[in-house]
Formats: C-alpha cells, sequence, structure tokens
C-alpha cells in the first residue's frame, strides 16, 4: 500500500528509506511508461532531501532527459533542457560513496554537477549501465524498483550528430512526478 506524500523535507532518515518517487515519463508526445525509485538518505540525505524537495515542488514535471547514452546513462532535470541550468535552491555538498552497495550499477539514481564536486543543483541521472567508475565521484541516492522498460527506451532513443551524440532528437519528457509512501 502507498499513499501520496507532499511534504517529505521534514521526514527523519528512517522515513525517508519509504518514500518512492513515480515518474511518468512520454517520448515524444507518447506516453511510454512510469519508472519507480526508491532513495537512500542513509548515504546521502541532503541530496535525497534536496532531490524530494524540487519533485515535491512540482519542478521536474515537463522537463526533459537532455542527455542520452545508451550503455551509460540517461541525464535530466535542468530548467534550460541544455545541462547547463541550476534550480532555484542553490547547490549542495558532495554526498560521495565509495561503498560497493551504492555503486553506480544499472538503475541507480545519481547527482549530476560540473567539474566542482560541490555543484550538484537539480540535474540527475539513472545509470542504464554499471558505471562504478562514477564511485566516490558522484552523489548516487536511490535506484529504481521498477520501470527499467522505461529506462531503456528513453536511453535507446535517437539522437542528434555531433558532439558526444547525446542530445535527444525528439522529446524525452518527465511528465509528472509524484512522492508516494510505502507505509
Amino acid at each position: 500500500m502507498t499513499t501520496e506524500l507532499k511534504t517529505p523535507q521534514d521526514l527523519d532518515d528512517q522515513a525517508l528509506k519509504n518514500v518512492l518517487c513515480e515518474m511518468d515519463i512520454s517520448i515524444d508526445g507518447k506516453q511510454s511508461g512510469t519508472m519507480t525509485v526508491e532513495f537512500w538518505p542513509e548515504v546521502a540525505p541532503a541530496t535525497v532531501r534536496n532531490f524530494l524537495r524540487y519533485a515535491a515542488e512540482g519542478f521536474y514535471d515537463g522537463k526533459g532527459f537532455h542527455r542520452v547514452i545508451d550503455g551509460f546513462m540517461i541525464q535530466g532535470g535542468c530548467p534550460l533542457g541544455t545541462g547547463t541550468g541550476s534550480g532555484p535552491h542553490g547547490n549542495i555538498p558532495g554526498e560521495f560513496s565509495a561503498e560497493e552497495a551504492y555503486s553506480h550499477q544499472r538503475g541507480v539514481l545519481s547527482m549530476a554537477r560540473s567539474q566542482d564536486p560541490n555543484s550538484a543543483s537539480c540535474q540527475f541521472f539513472i545509470c542504464h549501465a554499471a558505471a562504478d567508475f562514477l564511485d566516490g565521484q558522484y552523489a548516487a541516492f536511490g535506484k529504481l524498483v521498477s520501470g527499467e522498460e522505461v529506462l531503456d527506451q528513453v536511453a535507446t532513443a535517437p539522437t542528434k550528430p555531433g558532439g558526444e551524440g547525446s542530445t535527444p532528437a525528439g522529446k524525452l519528457t518527465i511528465d509528472a512526478m509524484r512522492l508516494r509512501s510505502r507505509v
């Protein structure tokens, strides 16, 4: 049983372990499905709270995945849609772990950042495949519990030529995020 959750910021770390985030995704305007993630506040409590704050405020609704690399990751949450924007709540300190239990494996949710380790804001990525070379450098803070087929659809969407070839050719949209409690 799950119940909708509106204000996760006031939850203690143990209660945050019971929060789920459902992301409704569409590709070129056609509903693709839902990815559901759980969180790891025991390793990255400030990162979890930051992400949940943006999700609860509706910040991610209508934003897209602006960078997709099949076999690596999908990145979204940029307010500009370019990978260069930050959110209105500023940056958060990096919470990096090299523990195997929180390794960047398929389905792991992590924060994007610039070269500055304390520059994460609102952008996040979901690993499409193992990327353990990111361990200890990026803040892994959750993992998909359902919706791997949606992850695959987004990660394998056609991209434009040029650069690293990661700019989607079409629209990969986060239609809505909902927070739920498992209890």
